[in-house]
């Protein structure tokens, strides 16, 4: 029997770059491919369209669906204390629900997705698996958006196609998170803010933080793109979520076949 190689082979390890930090790593290590720097730039890509979802997402949130949001949970949280606050009952509920539902996708997918683990590939198949997951919940928040705008969305209505995009953005974060890369994500972004400026202040090479600004970018482009379809357009809101999402998983498909150490 021939004896299983450890965890911790150097052959299956990878320098990956954090959301602001700087370039990966352009020397493979023994077995690696050769261009693992441009596995790594193509997957970070991948995690841009991730985040033009999210701020799709959020703005369908705040705009059609009660005023809360669909990944900010830190915001929702806030919305919370002030329900509490203005006695904004409705508001209280909508928060609330987000921030439940959201929870529940990432407990489910955390258990598709796994953790981090130092012989992934690049784009280990457990995200793809994950991100599927998502894209069944956004194509279930298809469906109930173009069943009820004919009548328009009334309070229950609004609440139950909120908690079914904020479980979808709570799976999306979880299946970013089995890249193990420290403080890489497409749903929670203060983070990133905060690195991108420390790195600014510290006077870091414009090409380390460059990762950083684009994930900042991704979503305020994204929620334009929702805000002005839902408003002028509202018929196809939904499908501009559907269509990024499967580029995406496309994208993690044809990265995992360019990946010769995935085996």
């Amino acid at each position: 029997m021939t004896p299983r190689r450890p965890a911790n082979n150097p052959a299956r390890l990878v320098k990956t770059p954090g959301v602001a930090g700087s370039p990966p790593d352009a020397t493979a290590a023994p077995g690696h491919p050769a261009n693992v720097e441009g596995l790594l730039r193509w997957r970070h890509r991948l995690v841009l369209g991730l985040t033009f979802v999210t701020g799709i997402a959020d703005a369908l949130g705040v705009l059609a669906l009660g005023g809360a949001f669909s990944s900010v949970m830190t915001g929702n949280m806030v919305l919370l204390g002030l329900s509490a606050g203005t006695l904004d009952a409705q508001l209280a509920i909508s928060a609330s629900s987000a921030i439940g539902a959201y929870v529940v996708g990432v407990l489910v997918g955390s258990r598709v997705a796994g953790v981090p683990d130092p012989s992934d590939p690049v784009w280990p198949r457990q995200v793809t698996w994950a991100l599927s997951v998502e894209l069944v919940a956004i194509l279930a928040f298809l469906v109930l958006w173009e069943v009820l705008l004919e009548d328009g969305f009334d309070g229950s209505a609004q609440l139950l196609m909120l908690m079914v995009l904020a479980g979808a953005l709570g799976v999306q974060g979880s299946a970013v998170q089995r890249f193990g890369v420290p403080g890489l994500s497409s749903t929670y972004l203060t983070g990133t803010l905060t690195t991108l400026i420390a790195g600014v202040s510290a006077r870091r090479p414009w090409p380390s933080l460059l990762p950083g600004a684009k994930l900042l970018v991704a979503p305020i482009v994204g929620a334009g793109v929702g805000a002005a379809v839902a408003v002028h357009i509202p018929r196809l809101a939904p499908i501009v979520l559907v269509i990024p999402l499967a580029v995406v998983m496309i994208g993690g498909l044809r990265l995992r076949r360019g990946d010769s150490t995935d085996r």
